[in-house]
């Protein structure tokens, strides 16, 4: 059997045209391209989550933050610390005032594990993205507006599946029904 391989480097480009090889040949490919990912653990400087990260990623967050590693929830708690104040602050100042919180929390003598407080941020911001004012779209894949039509933040709401699947058993009965089972 042959495969179709498309050579794709870290960026999403493509490097060559697509090429048909022998699976055996196209799995040796693609086991040393992830042999040939380079990987590296970094401590997040706020909350001191441990990631795994590529180089190239590492340097584009440190970049941003100013030589700072921040994990991907500390930078969202820096987005929402902009949001949230009621005047205009750099990413600086919130990414200060941020770390200055996760520190007060670290040196109020509680030992946490920071996958744990990883997934209580993340139920929180859940709770907060569910608890925010609906949002108002003419379709499924209309952009997300708030009620006064204004851009909003937070995570937008996905419909129900249950009329689909209402719909699948109901046509599901009928063809039942029409083969007399």
């Amino acid at each position: 059997m042959n495969f179709i391989v498309l050579l794709v480097d870290m960026s999403t480009t493509v490097m060559s045209d697509a090429i048909v090889m022998p699976s055996t040949e196209s799995q040796q490919l693609a086991t040393k391209l992830i042999a040939e990912t380079k990987v590296e653990f970094v401590k997040c400087e706020s909350c001191g989550l441990i990631e795994e990260c590529t180089p190239e990623y590492i340097n584009r967050i440190r970049e941003r933050y100013q030589g700072k590693w921040i994990c991907g929830l500390c930078s969202e708690a820096v987005k929402y610390e902009i949001i949230r104040s009621k005047r205009l602050i750099t990413t600086d100042e919130a990414m200060a005032r941020h770390m200055a919180f996760c520190k007060k929390s670290i040196l109020s003598g509680q030992k946490t594990d920071p996958t744990v407080d990883l997934i209580d941020a993340m139920k929180q911001i859940l709770r907060r993205s569910l608890d925010s004012p609906r949002r108002v779209r003419s379709t499924p894949c209309s952009p997300v507006r708030t009620m006064d039509d204004s851009v909003g933040v937070g995570l937008a709401r996905s419909e129900s599946c249950i009329p689909d699947v209402t719909y699948v058993v109901e046509l599901e009965e009928m063809m039942s029904d029409q083969n007399g089972e």
